[in-house]
């Protein structure tokens, strides 16, 4: 088959919507408070898009009505679905909600509640893992203070070994300041083949998507790892105080995010 005839990758992604966000102290799902005169999750969505998803797969739960009812009048509405997460055990879980949307091509996951994003960084977190062969791909930050994040533990040659959850650190992994925003990047078939092998034996009783990558990694698929967010752009939104944040930052872009196709 030639280039000229070759078929393009198909690309889907994978929005974690589902959350109440009690912290928020409102009765709106977490990802439907608004930043800068849209739901946080339409900016999550719109970047999507503009990195090239043909879908974007919404996990709901809490207000999944209102979410459902609000993307109804989306102008890519045809091009987006929804998977419901009824309990919630954590992001590993949440993306198997989506399985029956999966399948071949890649698949983006993000989380509805980063505003912040932008479709360049999706662009080259997508690239990267294409240009590598990689079964998983995940975009990092390096920032000065980690605290909460989950960290990045290198081989001493420099190579990925696993994504280390706050409560599951050491006080030397809690030191390093490489840490995950949460922009991911699967071979469909590898992400349902990782997902199947999840368990919940952490700190928090959850299923960690994190830890398909080291599943991944641990059968001698390609993991690659990029430093492509800006430590700016990592802040997600679990209080009134950080929406504010967020609100303020995407208003001093103009609103747009500094990217074309309404991507943040």
């Amino acid at each position: 088959m030639t280039a000229a005839t070759a078929h393009p990758v198909p690309l889907r992604t994978v929005v974690l919507a589902a959350g109440k966000g009690t912290r928020m102290k409102s009765d709106l799902p977490k990802v439907m408070h608004p930043a800068c005169g849209k739901p946080m999750v339409e900016w999550v969505v719109d970047a999507a898009f503009a990195a090239g998803s043909d879908e974007v797969i919404l996990v709901i739960g809490h207000g999944a009505d209102l979410v459902r009812g609000h993307f109804a009048h989306h102008p890519k509405a045809a091009r987006i679905r929804f998977a419901l997460q009824e309990r919630q055990l954590g992001t590993g879980h949440a993306v198997d909600m989506a399985r029956a949307h999966l399948g071949a091509g890649d698949t983006l996951v993000l989380c509805g509640d980063g505003p912040l994003i932008r479709s360049e960084t999706l662009a080259t977190l997508l690239a990267t893992h294409r240009a590598k062969g990689a079964a998983a791909t995940l975009a990092t930050s390096v920032i000065d203070d980690p605290t909460g994040y989950g960290r990045i533990e290198r081989a001493p040659d420099g190579s990925f070994l696993r994504i280390v959850e706050q409560k599951d650190a050491t006080p030397a992994q809690r030191a390093l300041r490489e840490v995950n925003p949460s922009y991911y990047c699967f071979r469909g078939e590898d992400l349902l083949a990782a997902l199947g092998r999840l368990d919940n034996k952490n700190a928090n009783g959850e299923y960690y998507l994190t830890d398909t990558f080291e599943w991944l990694r641990n059968r001698g698929q390609a993991v690659a790892v990029v430093d492509a967010v800006p430590p700016e752009d990592i802040l997600s939104v679990n209080t009134p105080e950080q929406l504010a944040e967020v609100d303020a930052i995407l208003r001093r872009r103009g609103g747009t995010g500094g990217s074309p196709g309404g991507s943040r």
